[in-house]
């Protein structure tokens, strides 16, 4: 009787510690902590039409992920519009910036909001630059193709269109992002 409960003692014991060493042993391996970097993106949207009307859209941007499902970011705008036939020769171009906001419901759905200013020449009887401000809020589609990068493609909604704003609703987008 002695002996049974020797081995059964020496068995929950050997257990017990086996136990608390891989649970040691997982405790003590944690995670490589990221650098700045690693949580730095880059990326934008590139658009270009020929023809009648030429367009190009030039509108990099620079985000940190502040936490895995949470990013913010600043970004620029460049676009050059040119309205060409026999009859009208228009051209303008339209500079700004923005600054925008995303979180992460799964690996690829996510939503976002910006806020956007723009300078522009303006569409009536007098030749002026006007300032639009808007608000852009919507939903998005990440294919990842590495990391922290890949295409995005979002369509928005901007919630302060008036009669000076370059685009109508909804707004649809394809960009990239570039993880560092």
């Amino acid at each position: 009787m002695i002996r049974k409960i020797t081995y059964t003692v020496l068995l929950i014991t050997s257990f017990v510690l086996s136990m608390n060493a891989q649970d040691s042993t997982m405790i003590r391996k944690h995670p490589p902590k990221e650098k700045f970097t690693d949580r730095l993106f880059t990326g934008g949207n590139l658009g270009l039409q020929f023809g009648t009307v030429t367009f190009i859209d030039v509108s990099p941007l620079l985000g940190y992920r502040v936490t895995d499902k949470f990013s913010a970011g600043i970004g620029a705008t460049y676009q050059y519009y040119r309205y060409k036939d026999r009859y009208y020769d228009f051209s303008t171009n339209v500079y700004g910036g923005r600054v925008f906001g995303r979180y992460f419901f799964t690996d690829y759905l996510f939503g976002h909001a910006e806020y956007e200013y723009l300078n522009l020449e303006a569409f009536d009887f007098l030749r002026r630059r006007v300032d639009v401000n808007s608000v852009l809020v919507g939903a998005g589609y990440f294919q990842r193709f590495s990391g922290n990068s890949g295409v995005t493609a979002m369509l928005l909604y901007n919630f302060t269109e008036d009669r000076y704003t370059p685009y109508t609703n909804p707004i649809f987008r394809i960009g990239f992002n570039i993880g560092f």
